[in-house]
């Protein structure tokens, strides 16, 4: 019984541990998803919707400290970075960097709508005549070496500011150790790199900023001591991007609307004072 007793000491529900005035920075990593979408091509020549596009995430290997824990190769990995602030014990604002990445996937079969000129873009290139042409809901496969290369790689970026609200479920005694239970929605815009091939003419973009976007999350935190805590959270949004760079070429463009779903894992540290 006295065993019993003890258990339920430390592991009972009590009051959470102070936390406003406090900030937090967490990094940590990711896996993405992404339902289709469709994507629309438009430029001089040209304007076609590519539908029902399935895509997928490219994590890196976990190799340690060859990238994974390596400050000068940190982009690389699909990573989470964030910092805040709390309004309130239970309550807290932060700003920060979603590092997702996305990869149409190669080959697939889709549908074509619109029109291919022979010769598009500005200045012009020629087109492999078995995509010139008026399209309505047609069949295409969308091949890598000859009609569109599409992806996000150094990042499908979601930069937000998110309100986050805890809600302790767990308490070890009086110590600092709790798990509290986290649910918080975010704004933000979408600061993509885009590598992209269109009829073989393109190039790795630099990041622009291509549209906005908003998410719900749910998750958990786990406080080890007063500085250091983990926490895992599944996070869902949606996002619309109307400026995608493709050719490098200020008059191509691509849009699209992207669903996403993430879910992280990262390590973070308290500091400050509590009001």
């Amino acid at each position: 019984m006295k065993y019993l007793l003890l258990f339920i000491s430390i592991t009972a529900f009590g009051q959470s541990v102070p936390h406003k005035g406090k900030y937090f920075v967490y990094w940590g990593y990711n896996r993405s998803a992404y339902p289709s979408s469709d994507i629309t091509f438009h430029g001089p020549g040209y304007d076609f919707t590519l539908n029902k596009v399935t895509a997928s995430d490219a994590p890196t290997t976990f190799d340690g400290f060859e990238t994974y824990f390596n400050p000068s190769l940190f982009s690389i990995p699909q990573f989470n970075l964030h910092a805040g602030y709390f309004i309130k014990d239970n309550l807290s604002v932060s700003i920060g960097w979603d590092h997702m990445k996305y990869v149409v996937d190669d080959f697939q079969n889709s549908h074509i709508t619109g029109n291919i000129l022979g010769q598009v873009s500005n200045p012009g290139f020629a087109v492999n005549p078995r995509y010139v042409g008026n399209f309505s809901n047609s069949p295409i496969v969308i091949n890598p070496t000859d009609f569109v290369d599409y992806e996000h790689t150094d990042g499908f970026n979601f930069a937000a500011v998110e309100l986050d609200h805890y809600k302790n479920v767990w308490r070890a005694g009086k110590t600092n150790m709790e798990l509290d239970w986290i649910n918080g929605v975010g704004i933000g815009v979408v600061v993509p790199r885009s590598d992209v091939r269109l009829f073989t003419v393109g190039q790795n973009n630099f990041w622009n900023l291509a549209g906005a976007g908003a998410s719900i999350k749910s998750g958990l935190r786990l406080n080890l001591t007063h500085l250091l805590f983990l926490e895992t959270t599944l996070k869902g949004g949606y996002t619309d991007l109307w400026d995608v760079h493709t050719t490098g070429r200020s008059e191509d463009k691509a849009s699209q609307s992207i669903w996403f779903g993430e879910w992280f894992w990262v390590l973070g540290f308290n500091f400050g004072k509590t009001k």
